[in-house]
């Protein structure tokens, strides 16, 4: 398998859009849960699977990456809400460095803790910067960590922090309105920071119809993630794969 950063950088540059689905390892409920998940993937177009989640209280996660792992064969990503959220079973980890806030611990001081594990994996490490914006409710994400998300409406402030993140050296930017949001990331916000900087864009949270998808790939988003919507419905996994394969840059 090609490392994940080459397969993202290469679709960019073919201007190729992709999808990833992110699972959260609390929600599922048992392996015949995990299994369904499972066969929904393995017959769509997804391209990555995310794991992970802002808070994790039941410890399978390793559990829930190693089954995806020997099932599938899209690359399994992992999405860390903290440190120790680390499974050698994934592809690749996104070294997520939430620029968007003013909390050093989510800076550069999970990822003090989290350095020599990775070193001893062979997971893909790729420097995120990770930005939350304000999707006009309080989500986990920013709950947890004790941080302000960038106004919806301030579009300027987000491409002013995605392109500080790329002169930090960072590889990717993922702006996130978090689980539950009430209304995706506006349009004008999405394309603003994509003409800001040359980096692949990831767009998730409160993407919840095939409309809410295509505006994200339109703006110019590189990589759409979807999780709660295909949670309540999975067959929407289909449509917005169709939405994917329709967007082109």
């Amino acid at each position: 398998m090609k490392q994940v950063l080459s397969l993202i950088l290469e679709a960019k540059q073919s201007g190729k859009k992709m999808l990833a689905l992110l699972i959260d390892p609390d929600k599922i409920k048992g392996d015949e849960h995990l299994e369904k998940w499972i066969q929904l993937i393995h017959h769509s177009q997804t391209d990555f699977v995310f794991v992970g989640g802002s808070l994790l209280t039941n410890n399978q996660m390793d559990e829930v990456v190693k089954m995806l792992k020997a099932h599938l064969s899209v690359p399994i990503v992992l999405f860390p809400g903290n440190w120790n959220q680390i499974s050698n079973h994934a592809d690749a980890l996104l070294f997520l460095s939430l620029i968007s806030g003013r909390n050093p611990d989510l800076l550069i001081g999970q990822h003090v803790h989290a350095a020599p594990i990775l070193k001893t994996t062979s997971l893909e490490v790729i420097s995120t910067g990770y930005m939350l914006i304000d999707c006009g409710r309080q989500t986990t994400a920013s709950y947890m960590s004790h941080t302000l998300p960038i106004p919806y409406n301030k579009p300027d402030i987000a491409a002013a922090t995605a392109l500080a993140g790329e002169y930090l050296g960072m590889k990717l930017i993922y702006m996130d309105g978090g689980s539950g949001a009430e209304q995706p990331i506006s349009r004008a916000m999405i394309k603003k920071v994509a003409s800001a900087v040359e980096l692949p864009i990831i767009v998730g949270g409160g993407i919840r119809t095939e409309e809410d998808a295509a505006a994200a790939y339109s703006a110019g988003a590189d990589i759409v993630v979807v999780g709660t919507a295909v949670e309540n419905e999975p067959e929407l996994l289909f449509s917005f794969n169709e939405i994917k394969s329709q967007s082109k840059q």
